[in-house]
C-alpha cells in the first residue's frame, strides 16, 4: 500500500524448489525475524503456534504448505499423487479448527488439481505453487478492496477502536480490520486508533499498535478492560474488527473478547463494524452456535510469555475466539461492498 511501511506478512520465494518466508509474529514488536518455511510440517507448527495467525493470512500459509508437502512426490501417476495431497490437505487442516479460511483455502488447492485432468504431475505441482502464489495476491487486493469500501465510515477526528489484529499483519496485505483505517489515511484524514491490548497472547499491544505506528497512524493502546470507560468517556465514534468465521445469518467469530466489545458498543450505541473477505462466510454454518471454539493452553493464561502470573495449576478458562451475534453488528464490510443491515438476504445480494 502506498505510504505503508509494514513489511509483507507472507510471501513464497523461488520456483517450485523455493519456500516460504513469513514474519515470526511472535517475536513482534521486540524482533523483526523471519522464518523460512520449507516442508509443511513447518507451516503447521508455525500456525498452531501463531507465528502466523489471522484467518486470511492462514489461508494462504496452509496454501503454500500444500505446495511443500507434494512437490517432493517421485511418482508419476496421477491417482497415487492426489492420494498424497489430500493427506497433506488433511495433516494441515488439524493445525487450527476455527479459521474457515484454512479449510477454503485447502479445498481450493485440491480442487485445482483435480480440474487438471490431462495434466502430468510435474505440472500439477507448479500449478498449484502458482495456485498458492494466485490466492495471495487475491487476499491482497480483496483486503485493498475492504479498505475502500469501508474507508467512508471514517471521518476527521474520529476516534476507532479495534480488537485483536486484523491488520497487514493477519492477512497477505494491508489486513481487514486496519484496511479503511489505511485508505482513509492514504486520503488524508485526521483521526485516532484505539487498540485493546487482547488478552492472553496481547495481538494488540504486539502487532496491532506496532503496524499502525509503523503506518504513521495515531495510536493508543489500552487494556482490555479499559474498552467500556473509553468508551463512556465519548472518544469512541466506531469500532472495526475482524473475523475468522461468519455464519449464514452473520453471526462471527472472532478474537476472545470481540463478544464483550458488541455488547459495550451496543450499549453506548458506537456502531460495531466487522471487516473480512467473503472466504470467510461459512454458508454451511447456519448460525455461530454451530462454530467450533478452540480451546487454548491454560499456561498461555498462567505463564504468560514464559511468566508464572498465577498459582501454576489452577483451571483455566481459555477459549481462543467469542461468537458475536448479528444483533450487535452495525454491518460487515467486504470486499464487495458493505453489508448493512446484517440480514440473511443483504448478504445473499451482495455477496451472491
Amino acid at each position: 500500500m502506498s505510504g505503508c511501511r509494514v513489511p509483507k506478512t507472507l510471501e513464497w520465494v523461488g520456483g517450485l524448489d523455493g519456500f516460504v518466508s513469513m514474519i515470526d509474529q511472535t517475536k513482534l514488536p521486540t524482533e523483526l525475524v523471519y522464518l523460512e518455511c520449507r516442508d509443511p510440517e513447518t507451516i503447521w507448527h508455525a500456525i498452531k503456534r501463531l507465528s502466523v495467525r489471522g484467518a486470511p493470512a492462514i489461508g494462504v500459509a496452509a496454501a503454500m504448505g500444500v505446495v511443500l508437502g507434494i512437490r517432493d512426490y517421485a511418482g508419476n501417476e496421477r491417482t497415487a499423487f492426489l492420494t498424497k495431497l489430500n493427506e497433506v490437505c488433511d495433516y494441515l487442516a488439524t493445525s487450527r479448527p476455527t479459521a474457515v479460511n484454512l479449510f477454503w483455502a485447502l479445498q481450493r488447492m485440491k480442487t485445482c488439481a483435480d480440474g487438471l485432468t490431462d495434466t502430468s504431475v510435474d505440472e500439477i505441482k507448479e500449478q498449484l505453487r502458482n495456485e498458492a502464489i494466485a490466492i495471495r495476491d487475491e487476499d491482497a487486493a480483496m483486503c485493498r478492496r475492504i479498505g475502500e469500501h469501508g474507508q467512508s465510515l471514517i471521518g476527521d477526528g474520529h476516534g476507532v477502536l479495534t480488537h485483536c489484529n486484523a491488520g497487514s499483519l493477519a492477512t497477505a496485505e494491508f489486513g481487514t480490520a486496519l484496511a479503511p483505517m489505511y485508505v482513509a489515511f492514504e486520503m488524508g484524514r485526521k483521526f485516532k486508533v484505539f487498540a485493546d491490548e487482547t488478552r492472553p497472547l496481547l495481538q494488540g499491544a504486539r502487532l496491532t499498535v506496532w503496524e499502525l505506528s509503523q503506518a504513521g497512524i495515531d495510536t493508543t493502546l489500552l487494556c482490555d478492560g479499559a474498552a467500556g470507560a473509553l468508551m463512556q468517556s465519548g472518544q469512541v465514534n466506531l469500532v472495526i474488527t475482524g473475523s475468522d468465521r461468519i455464519a449464514a445469518n452473520g453471526d462471527i467469530a472472532n478474537k476472545i473478547g470481540t463478544y464483550g466489545v458488541a455488547v459495550l458498543a451496543k450499549h453506548h450505541n458506537i456502531p460495531f463494524y466487522v471487516a473480512a473477505p467473503s472466504s470467510t462466510f461459512d454458508f454451511d454454518m447456519s448460525s455461530g452456535d454451530g462454530i467450533p471454539i478452540e480451546q487454548r493452553d491454560a499456561d498461555e493464561i498462567r505463564r504468560g510469555f514464559g511468566h508464572l502470573i498465577a498459582p501454576p495449576d489452577i483451571p483455566c478458562y481459555s477459549p481462543a475466539f467469542d461468537v458475536t451475534p448479528v444483533g450487535f453488528i452495525r454491518g460487515i464490510i467486504t470486499e464487495k461492498g458493505l453489508i448493512e443491515p446484517v440480514t440473511t438476504d443483504k448478504i445473499s445480494q451482495v455477496l451472491r
